[in-house]
């Protein structure tokens, strides 16, 4: 179980990879407040350090960004040991899925506790919550592929 932790980390960590350099784009034209993920992370960091500026609390709050990535699928690689969805959803499927599980159900709830911004009713319009819905979805496709194909043990 071990392995699947580990394998599942890694899948996390690159998916999360992706998701960052698809998000940068849009970071450059709109900002921080854009990007949900990296808002919330931006907004732990600074609740953690309170005397850090808002670009540095950013290159820090990749750190928190990876590390979420790694752990949900590192659980969900353990989770599909126990219950065989995969069989029944196949692995696009399940992937958005897991998906969009981790966006309503870590995601969404903590948003505005973290950034004083609404996840729905957005001062930004409703650009945001789509950009980090559909990346969720690609994330949990990506994360959902590694761990099927990817074996390290």
């Amino acid at each position: 179980m071990i392995w699947d932790a580990v394998t599942g980390f890694a899948a996390g960590c690159l998916a999360t990879a992706v998701m960052s350099i698809l998000q940068l784009p849009f970071w450059r034209v709109k900002g921080v407040e854009y990007v949900l993920e990296w808002h919330e992370n931006v907004g732990i960091v600074m609740r953690l350090f309170k005397n850090i500026g808002e670009g540095r609390a950013l290159v820090y709050s990749f750190f928190f960004h990876f590390l979420n990535g790694g752990l949900a699928a590192a659980a969900y690689k353990i989770f599909l040991n126990f219950l065989d969805l995969l069989t029944f959803f196949g692995p696009f499927l399940l992937g958005v899925l897991f998906g969009l599980f981790l966006w309503v159900f870590t995601l969404a709830p903590i948003h505005k506790p973290l950034t004083g911004l609404p996840v729905f009713g957005h001062p930004l319009g409703t650009g945001p919550v789509l950009l980090s819905i559909v990346l969720h979805m690609v994330y949990g496709v990506i994360v959902t592929y590694i761990i099927t194909n990817w074996s390290i043990a």
